[in-house]
């Protein structure tokens, strides 16, 4: 799995009690994607509203630990979101 999907995947991980983030978080089990561009395609308009604040709340917490790793990596996704 790409490094920034795998960042993605932890996240999403903290938010299953979600059913957006559940379905998100599945496809993200069950297809193979080569990198957060295509998975970000693979969203529909739900999933990427969803994920647009999942991603704010998460890369804060990843800058606020100082773990700036995480926080570009989940930053690339976020990006790709608008």
């Amino acid at each position: 799995m790409d490094k920034t999907l795998g960042y993605l995947r932890e996240s999403l991980s903290n938010h299953l009690e979600n059913d957006i983030c559940q379905r998100i978080y599945k496809k993200m089990l069950t297809r193979h994607y080569t990198g957060e561009g295509n998975f970000v395609k693979d969203l529909n308009d739900d999933e990427m509203s969803y994920l647009n604040t999942i991603l704010e709340k998460e890369i804060k917490y990843a800058q606020n630990e100082q773990d700036q790793q995480r926080a570009s990596e989940l930053n690339e996704v976020y990006e790709l979101l608008f």
